[in-house]
């Protein structure tokens, strides 16, 4: 049976264009029938003269027995002169208006216009997760559609947002303004001032200019951070939506494997404890209603990657999130990681990762688990074995016998550092929704 999506794709990439086109020979062809009608007693004699002047004409140069077909000939060339001088005035007409808009744009207006219909008409995507694992993903999504929402973790109490969130009392906006980031089309010295992290000493340092940029707008907006966002999206021009999972503060509750309980992010992380269950403090936040909608209306739900208990795992325990992702007819994939995360998921192998979700939410959320199985060179795994981190090794066989299609590739990003590489992973998930 087809899916939704890809009836959607089959039909609308070009609808636009195609009503553009059918209004344009609409009026025309209006034009020239209210044209005969009011005009023909003085077209009449003028389309006389022009037809005896061209018959006259093709009678010097052409046999008596082929001059009607040369006269059809002569008006088809000067129809079709006619289209491509209109076509030719419009490109240029739209080419100015381009370039007036949008002085600095360099690719041919051809490939941009398909390359945006295309991305308009992509999937419905919904990327919930957080850290660095969910901006780096968005990269990737973001060159196959416009329709993408990501719903960002709101738990972190460290650095600039933890600061700013305990001292005023905001949402952390740490995740949600590399989210911004990720999907942004704004010029790259818009993104980097978003990005730009004051390091001199004083009130601002360690702080994200694009944190309190955050922070400014909320207080402009009368506490609104949905406004906030809303101003920021268009600031950077994103392909998207970018929103928490919930509008309410909270924080992460964690029992330990040996009974004791933290509170608290990063005091989670800090004490290297392995971690029994995760749990919001307070738990019963409101979920995000925008949230919820967009997961109904998703083709394609991914999850991760991102650290497992302080990223993932939140999101799902705000109410109502898992059961509209458990209720929600679109593909669903959780995006392992591709090493572990010291604190939290220290030696953890890809099953042990779904296994931290099962244990921690209920029901069944995801179908696919796609998982990396080339190895990062030896030098970097001895980089980051120094800091506690370690490769996940991809037990296939340990996922599937917990009842999960599993997806391998390359997908790993080997640079000074070892990530997903976002287009590999991106092209992946597209084949699942493509089918």
């Amino acid at each position: 049976m087809i899916s939704r999506y890809r009836l959607r794709k089959l039909l609308a990439p070009t609808a636009g264009f195609r009503r553009s086109v059918l209004v344009t020979l609409l009026g025309l062809a209006s034009f020239l029938v209210g044209t005969a009608l009011s005009f023909r007693a003085v077209l009449l004699p003028v389309l006389d003269i022009l037809s005896r002047e061209s018959t006259n004409l093709v009678g010097r140069f052409v046999p008596p027995e082929s001059r009607e077909m040369a006269t059809h000939l002569l008006g088809g060339a000067f129809l079709l002169l006619g289209f491509y001088l209109m076509f030719l005035g419009a490109r240029l007409a739209l080419r100015h208006l381009i370039a007036t808009l949008n002085p600095k744009m360099r690719s041919p207006m051809a490939e941009v216009y398909w390359r945006r219909q295309q991305r308009d008409q992509g999937p419905n995507i919904v990327a919930l997760g957080g850290g660095t694992g969910l901006s780096t993903l968005l990269r990737g999504l973001k060159q196959h559609s416009s329709n993408i929402t990501a719903i960002v973790t709101v738990t972190d109490d460290g650095g600039s947002s933890g600061r700013l969130s305990q001292d005023y009392g905001i949402l952390p906006p740490g995740d949600i303004r590399n989210c911004l980031v990720a999907l942004a089309e704004a010029e790259q010295a818009m993104t980097d001032l978003f990005q730009y992290r004051f390091t001199e000493q004083g009130s601002f340092s360690g702080h994200s200019l694009g944190n309190v940029l955050l922070f400014a707008l909320t207080r402009q907006a009368q506490g609104d951070f949905e406004k906030a966002l809303e101003i920021a999206s268009e600031v950077l021009n994103i392909s998207g939506r970018v929103m928490p999972s919930t509008l309410d503060r909270v924080r992460l509750r964690a029992v330990m494997e040996d009974g004791t309980e933290i509170v608290g992010e990063t005091a989670i992380v800090d004490s290297r404890k392995r971690i029994r269950r995760i749990f919001l403090d307070p738990e019963n936040v409101e979920p995000f209603a925008d949230a919820l909608q967009a997961i109904a209306e998703a083709d394609l739900i991914c999850i991760g990657p991102g650290s497992v208990y302080t990223s993932v795992i939140p999101n799902l325990l705000v109410p109502g999130i898992a059961r509209a992702i458990r209720q929600s007819k679109a593909i669903k994939a959780y995006i392992c990681n591709v090493m572990t995360q010291p604190g939290e998921s220290d030696s953890f192998t890809a099953s042990e990762h779904v296994m931290a979700i099962q244990a921690n939410v209920e029901g069944r959320l995801f179908d696919y688990v796609v998982t990396n199985v080339a190895r990062p060179s030896d030098a970097l795994l001895r980089k980051y074995e120094s800091s506690k981190q370690h490769f996940v090794e991809p037990d296939i066989d340990r996922i599937r016998g917990l009842g999960f299609r599993v997806i391998t590739g390359d997908f790993m990003n080997e640079t000074d550092v070892v990530r997903h590489d976002p287009f590999r992973v991106a092209a992946k998930l597209m084949r699942l929704v493509e089918g």
